[in-house]
Parts: structure tokens; sequence; C-alpha cells
């Protein structure tokens, strides 16, 4: 006869009525595929008064990796993996051991599924891949690394016109002063060795991966990380980048309409973890096709 115990645990392993769907769905997406499938939900979007009320955990974070961990776990790994992935995006560094630990269990067999949005750190994970899988709705976003929601091109550009202005005309240092008093002495230069670190690292990933085998990939690599990490150019963090610009760049990118089946599963796995975040405390979803989950949920007060 089953224990107390055994049957509670027996509940929890079965879950919610989200969680339920939400695994049938992975595991007909990878059926459909063939291929491992993880998805990686941000509940971004549908907790943004938990985000102004100062929780944290929705950004790429070093947290992460024990969900990936828990979840590639006896995946059988010569099958590659799509990653399904919805996020603001995060920490460069965790971003960084992220796609080395991918790489590391997956080699370069590696695919990008975007159902809406991967920004910031999330178009880097992207960018690492060999391939981007999106929609007409999909969006990825520049990559210019932040601090303190500041993007830091913006920040060596407004010192840098502050410095050419006074330069060429001392008068305007009363108008500069409390521009440039904001800032901290060493701001400047930890700006520029993240805008270094973080172009050299994606055009080292796409040169190696998604670029590998061109005639030019380096120099196809600089050019697509010119582009999207210029904050001159993109003009704003938030910026929305579309499939079709995304293959203007050059970038591999499997469009969903082109293939109904794939669309169909793709995209509901998207709306049924969209709606586990919604309807739940889960503000993060990390889960593979097996049912293995890493889910990060709001704690009840008290």
């Amino acid at each position: 006869m089953p224990s107390w115990n055994t049957v509670q645990n027996d509940i929890k392993a079965v879950g919610s009525a989200h969680d339920v769907l939400r695994r049938r769905v992975i595991a007909e997406l990878a059926e459909y595929t063939q291929r491992n499938v993880i998805v990686y939900y941000s509940g971004w979007l549908e907790k943004e008064m938990f985000i102004r009320n100062g929780l944290s955990g929705f950004e790429v974070n070093d947290g992460d990796k024990n969900g990936f961990m828990a979840t590639i776990h006896e995946l059988d790994r010569t099958k590659g993996l799509d990653l399904v992935l919805h996020t603001p995006g995060g920490n460069v560094a965790a971003t960084e051991s992220l796609v080395d630990y991918l790489r590391a269990m997956f080699e370069k067999d590696i695919r990008v599924v975007v159902p809406q949005l991967a920004m910031s750190a999330g178009t880097m994970i992207a960018l690492s891949a060999k391939q981007i899988v999106m929609g007409k709705h999909s969006s990825l976003g520049p990559i210019d690394p932040q601090f303190n929601g500041l993007p830091a091109h913006g920040i060596v550009e407004e010192f840098n016109r502050a410095r050419s202005e006074i330069s060429a005309d001392p008068s305007t240092i009363p108008l500069w002063q409390p521009i440039i008093a904001k800032y901290p002495p060493t701001l400047i230069g930890e700006c520029e060795k993240a805008i270094s670190w973080a172009d050299a690292m994606v055009t080292g990933w796409l040169a190696d991966c998604m670029f590998e085998g061109r005639d030019d990939s380096a120099g196809a690599a600089a050019r697509v990380v010119s582009e999207l990490a210029s904050h001159a150019l993109t003009l704003s963090h938030e910026r929305h980048i579309s499939a079709a610009k995304a293959r203007e760049l050059g970038l591999e990118v499997l469009m969903l309409e082109d293939e109904d089946e794939l669309q169909e599963r793709v995209l509901t796995v998207h709306h049924a973890c969209a709606q586990t975040l919604g309807e739940t405390p889960a503000f993060k979803i990390i889960e593979n096709q097996l049912g293995v989950s890493y889910i990060s949920a709001v704690r009840s007060p008290g």
C-alpha cells in the first residue's frame, strides 16, 4: 500500500493543470523535431508589478545554471538541443558561462527558438547557436551592455561628446559639469571594457558556429556585431529586431511560417508557458521534454 509521502510526491510530480499541459506540449514538440527541447522562459512581462516591487531573478543570471544542469542530466545529447527562449536578457558573465556550458554538453548542435522575445543577453545566446528559429512576430534586440539600466555605448558617447565640445568651446564646461559628475570615476573605463568583452565574445561565437565554413566568417560576424552592438545604430536598447532584419544581417534564420506543423507546436509551447507565468506564482521556467523542471516562483508572505 503506498505511503502518504509516496502519494504526496506523486501528486507533486504530476503538478497542476498548467504543468500537465505544458509538459505534454513540450514533449510533443520534441517528438516532432526528434531533438531535445528545453524551454527557458522568464515572466517579466506577466509579473511587471513584482519587478517594480524589487523582485529579482527574471534576468539571465548565474542561478540559471542549476536549472540547466538539472534539465540536461540524462538527456541523449547526440540529438542536439532546441532551446526555446523568452527572456529580457541579463548578466553578460552569466550569459558567457551558460553558453560555454551548453556548448560543452551539445557542442554546436544547438538551435535557439524565439517564439516572441529574446532581448539583450537573450540575443547573445541566440547568436551563439547554429540557427535561430523565428516567426514574423518574433524579435531579437541590441546587445549593447547595460550599467544600472543605462547603455554602456550611450555613456561612452555622452562622455566623448562632452570632451569634444569642451575642447572646442571651454565655455560649455558649466553645462557639462553636472552631467559628467553623475558618473563614478572608473565608469567610462568599465563601460569600454564591457563593450569590448561582449563584442569579442559574440563575434567569436558567430564565426565559430553559425558562420562556420563561410569564406569570410570573421568579417561577417564583425558586421553583425557592429550593427547590433552599436547604440548609435540601434538608438535604443529596447529596439526590436525582426526576423526579416536578422536575415538581412546574414543570420541563419528559419521562419516558423515556412513549416506549419513546427509553427503550431512551437506556439502551443509558447502559449502554455506564458499562461503558466501569468496564472501561477511561477516567474521563471526551465524545463525539458521529459518533464524535468526547475521553476522559480513568487513566495507567499509568511
